[in-house]
């Protein structure tokens, strides 16, 4: 639904001192042969942003990210004020302009965070941070970061916040005015929204209509951050294998039946929510929806009827500058479109009805707005009753021509029947020369061809194999025959003629009738957005029929009871192996051994996905679950090398650590999934037991898998870490002495008591059995040299049943629902505990 007139950007581009550079170029690149500050004598190839096309698709929910159409400005405050980041970015699909701003540290980290989420087509910045030989660090970093997006460079004078705020109280609708308030001291995203609205209504060649906009401001507080590597490593929204397989979290949880709902399920899986309360709302719906049959499919049955309602919106409140049969065919259709919209609204309310919980209830409130009825009204008053969205070229056709109730304008009814005339003249031509010929004639239309002939008809049956010399444009496939004569030709145009002036006089019918509606379209955001949150609610609630997910709780401890891995079980097709997970402010620092392919990294993933997936307000894998809300996961995971940015495995695990302990902060969950792997072993161990003690100081949840068994004993030490390994079992192999390892996936208390997996893992690869047995000789050389292990002494096990005592207590006083004849047998058992972990026992009972 683009349609790009690039010769007029080529034109125009003049007049915006517009310069642009991007590394991979489209193939409807546009090179400029001029020379400007930027291109120091290069010709500049600038690839053409795709127009607005002026028709909304109902493509399915899955293709609705395919094409990215996003436009960022972003600009950095100078001297002093470095590090302030303002953005403004509008998505040419959806009328909402975002703007944020945020202090950022000098790794520009939430600024590349939040690029990533927008996946812009363009991103524009100001000449000044670009000045060949003064570039600023953070354009440095997105042109490194973002390789295959163009870049536009604007003059600094576009960068006006005056100009900016006059934007916004000129365009932002009514109900969305509280912005000025919210924005009237950010000059840098103001700066950014006024470049940007400069360029849009430029590139667009349409400016929107006077307070048409939704405009929001996001601040970076309301959602947790995901980093970019994080949500790569995670398979959140791409799979790393391959980018079009579906085994990711997107994938397991995407059942949205609009655009709209797919695309907010996915900015949320990017940037879960940190508030509580929002997620149980959430929650309590999804809950109503699992319980009550009736309206979850009623509720699924309605939302799936709505187009991509967002860019139905873009469309109508953009005016166009120029008027073509273009703008005036597309207009029609969204008119169209927006009443089909409008007709589902009544049928929504209907089965919301009866909903118990408060946000439903509000949506259902949202849609007693009169303003539906009375743009309805209007339409309804010009455009016919039956006019509604239909499949196929011929039949939406046919609907853009009728739209207009008759004796609205007595020229219009005149072209219509000149029109019908002529279609019924084609029909009677056809069926004329299909009596002359004697063939099976029949009449087809494709948007494309216009009216043309079909017939389905064996060679042989046809005179001489060939048919009669007056068809031309003859194609064939299998036994289907399209042709066209030079009268068919004829008619077509006359057809065309006849229909442009159809479409020129509904034009300005459906102009004035949108000029009426302006004032009432604020409504369709409201709409847009219940459409949207709705289908995302109904495909958490699908998720959770077709598995056994729990809902979680949010307390001030991590824990999962028998949780498994979401992706995991739809690659298997089965419910794979569940562990438990606990983890509290005291003991908040796990380590997992066990050997080579025994589920570690999956099991630190699951966790990760179980906490995005409760904190976007979804059920969960697992029996129980609560979590204490994470404000940032990082996660450090995989053994890449970067050829790009030529850093090695061990140079890129320390740009990846050293990122989490800059970043860090006490609401953080972090994964970490062996580090100090790519160097020598002690400096390695050295490495790992350094940023372990760093990351032990805070009071974020971490977990830790490694192979350096010399970090276990870190627990000596600290009271805070818990050992966890995966089991294996040994199997002798019924045919000859060897001994095999059977993975069991399940998680236990300690390190691992395996000795020399690594061989084992490279005996089962079959390399030679002569390395493999020198291997052996050499690595019990070796262990018996490094034989002296830290020890525990009686004085360090009393200190730490101590603390993990008071932990528990504390955590009892502050989360627990018990009786008091319940909690005193806990109390109970927790005493016994204590007095087992002692490795004196009868003198501490005092305690």
């Amino acid at each position: 639904s683009y349609f790009g007139d690039k010769s007029s950007c080529v034109e125009n581009a003049n007049t915006l001192n517009l310069t642009s550079s991007s590394s991979v170029r489209g193939l409807n690149s546009t090179c400029i042969g001029r020379k400007t500050p930027l291109s120091s004598g290069r010709s500049v190839c600038r690839s053409h942003t795709p127009l607005m096309g002026y028709s909304v698709t109902s493509s399915s929910a899955v293709s609705a990210h395919t094409v990215a159409s996003v436009i960022v400005a972003v600009v950095e405050g100078r001297g002093l004020a470095r590090g302030e980041v303002g953005m403004a970015s509008i998505d040419l699909k959806n009328p909402e302009m975002i703007l944020s701003q945020f202090s950022d540290n000098t790794t520009y980290a939430k600024v590349i965070t939040k690029l990533k989420i927008l996946t812009p087509l363009e991103i524009i910045m100001s000449n000044t941070a670009c000045d060949a030989g003064n570039t600023t660090k953070l354009f440095s970093l997105i042109t490194e970061h973002f390789k295959n997006v163009t870049f536009t460079t604007v003059q600094r004078k576009y960068f006006n916040e005056t100009k900016g705020l006059e934007y916004i109280e000129q365009l932002c609708a009514s109900e969305f005015s509280t912005i000025f308030m919210e924005v009237q001291s950010k000059y840098y995203c103001l700066a950014a929204a006024a470049a940007l609205l400069k360029y849009v209504e430029f590139i667009q060649n349409a400016v929107y209509a006077p307070k048409s906009l939704k405009v929001r401001f996001q601040g970076s507080e309301k959602t947790a951050m995901i980093d970019s590597s994080s949500a790569q490593n995670l398979e959140l929204v791409i799979n790393n294998r391959d980018s079009r397989n579906g085994h990711t979290l997107l994938g397991v949880l995407n059942y949205t039946k609009t655009p709209g709902g797919s695309r907010r399920l996915r900015s949320n899986i990017l940037e879960p929510l940190v508030d509580a309360e929002t997620i149980n709302t959430r929650l309590d719906c999804v809950q109503e929806l699992l319980q009550d049959e009736e309206l979850f499919f009623g509720l699924q049955a309605v939302i799936s009827k709505f187009l991509d309602t967002e860019q139905l919106l873009s469309v109508l409140v953009q005016i166009p500058k120029q008027d073509t049969v273009k703008t005036a065919e597309s207009k029609i259709t969204n008119l169209i479109y927006l009443k089909h919209t409008l007709e589902l609204v009544e049928p929504l309310k209907a089965a919301l009805r009866n909903c118990n919980t408060p946000l439903l209830k509000a949506y259902y409130n949202s849609l007693e707005d009169t303003r539906f009825g009375i743009i309805l009204e209007k339409i309804t008053a010009v455009i016919n009753d039956d006019t509604r969205y239909t499949k196929g070229c011929l039949n939406m056709r046919t609907q853009k021509c009728y739209a207009v109730k008759p004796n609205v304008s007595e020229f219009l009814d005149i072209a219509r029947r000149t029109y019908t005339e002529i279609v019924d003249d084609i029909a009677g031509m056809i069926t004329q020369l299909a009596e002359k010929y004697g063939l099976p004639m029949k009449t087809s239309f494709s948007s494309a061809r216009g009216f043309f002939i079909q017939m389905n008809a064996d060679c042989s049956t046809l005179p001489n194999g060939q048919l009669p010399s007056e068809f031309t444009k003859i194609t064939k496939m299998k036994n289907t025959y399209s042709f066209t004569s030079a009268d068919l030709i004829k008619m077509n145009e006359r057809c065309q003629e006849s229909l442009r002036e159809i479409y020129h006089m509904t034009y300005l019918i459906v102009c004035k009738l949108l000029n009426e509606i302006y004032e009432h379209i604020h409504c369709l955001y409201k709409l847009s957005d219940i459409v949207s949150m709705l289908d995302m609610l109904l495909s958490f609630a699908h998720a959770c029929t077709l598995s056994d997910y729990v809902r979680p709780e949010f307390t001030d401890t991590l824990a999962i009871k028998q949780g498994w891995h979401p992706i995991l079980e739809k690659i298997a097709m089965e419910k794979p192996v569940s562990n438990n997970t606990y983890l509290t402010e005291g003991n908040n620092f796990v380590i997992i051994t066990g050997p080579n392919m025994s589920g570690k990294s999956t099991y630190l993933k699951q966790i990760a996905l179980c906490q995005i997936m409760a904190q976007i307000g979804s059920y969960v894998p697992a029996e129980y679950c609560s979590f204490r809300i994470a404000e940032q996961i990082f996660t450090r995971i995989g053994m890449d090398d970067d050829i790009e940015t030529n850093a090695s495995t061990f140079m890129k695990e320390m740009k990846e650590i050293t990122y989490i302990i800059q970043n860090a902060n006490d609401k953080s969950l972090i994964i970490i999934d062996e580090l100090g792997r790519g160097t020598s072993a002690e400096e390695g161990i050295g490495i790992c037991y350094a940023a372990c003690e760093y990351l032990l100081n805070l009071k974020a949840f971490t977990l830790f898998a490694t192979h350096f068994l010399e970090l276990c004993h870190i627990d000596a030490l600290y009271p805070n870490v818990e050992n966890y390994h995966f089991e294996v079992q040994h199997v002798r192999s019924s045919a000859g002495n060897k001994e095999k390892i059977a993975y069991t996936y399940t998680l236990s208390k300690g390190y691992t008591e395996e000795k020399n997996y690594g061989l084992k893992a490279a005996e089962a690869s079959s390399l030679p059995s002569s390395i493999i047995l020198d291997a052996k000789e050499i690595t019990n050389h070796i262990a018996k040299q490094i034989s002296h292990r830290q020890k525990t002494t009686p004085e360090m096990m009393k200190q730490r049943a101590a603390y993990q005592l008071a932990m528990r207590l504390v955590q009892t006083a502050r989360n627990s629902r018990l009786d008091p004849d319940s909690l005193r047998v806990y109390l109970k058992g927790l005493k016994k505990k204590y007095e087992a972990s002692c490795p004196t026992p009868g003198k501490n009972d005092e305690q």
